[in-house]
């Protein structure tokens, strides 16, 4: 499985399938650091939330409208902290392992893995300003 990330410096669509430990995804062709924001599965979840920055893990739903006022908070954050931050996004209804796994009952919720491990949750509509701010407690 592979994600397509666009690079916010020289716009060309880069190919990444997978990221080696201890390193973010960068351009192919100018080599800046890629926004890192792409979907989970029920597959991908272990290997997702290790990564070398901050993994952000959006529980939603298509049908979900607060998870839609969600979805673009977490496009700017990924475009915004690159390097930083890695996004993950979870759709409930493909994914219920995943959701189960981590007993989210309400969506959108939000994990926080570093390192591997959960350090923080947030459940239902989350400002971009608090979002940050609980970012920044991690790094």
């Amino acid at each position: 499985m592979s994600d397509v990330l666009l690079c916010t410096v020289c716009h060309s669509k880069n190919r990444v399938r997978q990221v080696p430990d201890g390193q973010v995804p960068v351009c192919a062709r100018c080599q800046a650091a890629l926004p890192w924001l792409h979907d989970g599965t029920d597959a991908s979840f272990s290997s997702d939330i290790q990564a070398s920055v901050l993994v952000l893990v959006d529980f939603w739903a298509p049908w979900c409208g607060p998870c839609r006022v969600m979805g673009p908070i977490l496009e700017e954050i990924a475009r915004e902290r690159v390097g930083k931050v890695r996004v993950v996004k979870v759709n409930v209804d493909e994914n219920p392992q995943s959701a189960a796994a981590f007993s989210v009952r309400s969506i959108p919720t939000l994990l926080l893995f570093h390192k591997g491990k959960q350090v923080d949750s947030m459940i239902g509509v989350v400002q971009k300003p608090a979002l940050l701010q609980r970012l920044a407690a991690y790094g």
